[in-house]
Parts: C-alpha cells; structure tokens; sequence
C-alpha cells in the first residue's frame, strides 16, 4: 500500500478576494470570545494572503514588527491593528447581536403598551 502525504493547511493560500478575507475575518470575531490574539493571528493570516511586506509598507510598519505582531503570540496595539485593517482594505464596524436587538425591541415594545387599569 502506497504512503499518502500530507501537507501543512495554510489559510493564507485561500483567501484570494478581499470578499474571502473579510468573510474569514468575520468567522474569525464570531468564533472568538475576545481573544485578541486570535484575531491578531486572523489578521496575520490574511496580510500574508495579501502580501507582508506591501501591507507592512501600506500601515506604515516594518515587516519585522509586522509579523511579530500578528504571529498570534501577542496582543498587539489597537492603534497598530486599525492600520493593519485598513492597509488590508477592510473596515471594522459594531453590530448589535441580534438576540439582543430583538430583547431590546421587546423591552421598548412593553414600555410603550398602553397601562391597564385594574378594575
């Protein structure tokens, strides 16, 4: 029976549109429960799928630093991952969860219900 090889799984290698790499992102914060470093990591993947070193130049940051800080192993600045999302061409942006939008408009809803008098 013949030896079947296996190779290393490299996310970066399929992030191909900027539509992959923000849907990836995307799974990547839904996924997470504030892991900052887990994202950093998504970020890292995403900026080597791009190209490390044009996305070091875009945010203004050496390669070096670059891939230290999005090697998963540190929680790197909030200033330096705003530059990195927007060198990568993306954008972050705050949503309430829908469970607790639907709790809020419950909660509104019952607020302005007429009283009823009892009788």
């Amino acid at each position: 029976m013949g030896r079947t090889m296996t190779t290393r799984f490299d996310v970066a290698e399929h992030l191909r549109t900027p539509e992959e790499m923000a849907a990836y992102l995307e799974a990547c914060f839904e996924e997470t429960q504030g892991d900052a470093t887990f994202i950093a990591k998504a970020l890292g993947d995403i900026a080597r799928a791009k190209g490390m070193a044009q996305v070091a130049r875009e945010a203004g940051l050496s390669r070096e630093s670059l891939y230290k800080a999005l090697s998963g192993e540190r929680s790197p600045g909030f200033d330096t991952i705003l530059r990195v999302v927007g060198a990568l061409g993306l954008r972050l942006h705050a949503k309430v969860p829908q469970q607790q939008g639907s709790r809020r408009s419950a909660a509104r809803s019952r607020a302005r219900a007429p009283k009823r008098r009892a009788a």
